[in-house]
């Protein structure tokens, strides 16, 4: 996620970004900002919880479940088709991470758009709770992987063009839930040392 809240105020167009903790390691259950339509349709920063926990879920902990939500799903899943009708999001990111190998020897790659330093992946958001315990989650959409990210994870992050920003925001879009079709800089694994 991106640590610096000028430049997403700048790239998003929003009028403020809450304080956050700065994390260059984002995992779920930890807060970060996103940026969704206020009531008047204005994009609007907000923090928000990575796990998203539908309205009617027993507890929080069901986020733990929901941190990803396959585009191929999102219409028919019972804990995102109700945020994809209505609450969709952008997730300002400056890098993901992918994981590959084997089980007890998993290497992580950072990944990113080579031509840009800030970016948003798509997501959705909820409330859950009530009163004084409402807490804002959100989850980030993937998609089958492109070529160039195939060899790494069958998977990746949907990452939207700037330019398509407002139709996510403003409408369900799936024909935009799309492998990233530039290119990406996949920085090389950082391979832990073996001590002898």
């Amino acid at each position: 996620m991106s640590e610096n809240p000028a430049a997403i105020q700048a790239k998003f167009r929003v009028p403020h970004v809450p304080d956050f903790v700065r994390n260059a390691d984002v995992r779920p259950t930890n807060v970060v900002p996103i940026i969704r339509l206020d009531r008047e349709g204005q994009r609007d920063c907000t923090l928000a919880r990575w796990g998203l926990v539908p309205r009617w879920a027993p507890d929080i902990k069901f986020g733990s479940k929901c941190f990803n939500a396959r585009c191929e799903t999102l219409a028919t899943a019972p804990s995102f088709r109700a945020a994809f009708k209505v609450r969709r999001c952008l997730v300002p990111m400056n890098a993901f991470y992918e994981w590959s190998g084997p089980e007890r020897h998993r290497i992580r790659h950072r990944i990113s758009p080579r031509a840009q330093s800030l970016f948003a992946l798509a997501g959705l958001w909820e409330q859950w709770g009530t009163g004084q315990n409402v807490v804002e989650t959100y989850t980030i959409i993937t998609c089958h992987a492109s070529d160039e990210l195939a060899p790494i994870h069958n998977r990746m992050p949907v990452i939207l063009e700037d330019a398509n920003y407002d139709a996510w925001l403003h409408e369900p879009r799936a024909d935009l839930l799309q492998p990233y079709a530039g290119a990406l800089l996949i920085q090389p694994p950082v391979i832990p040392a073996v001590v002898s």
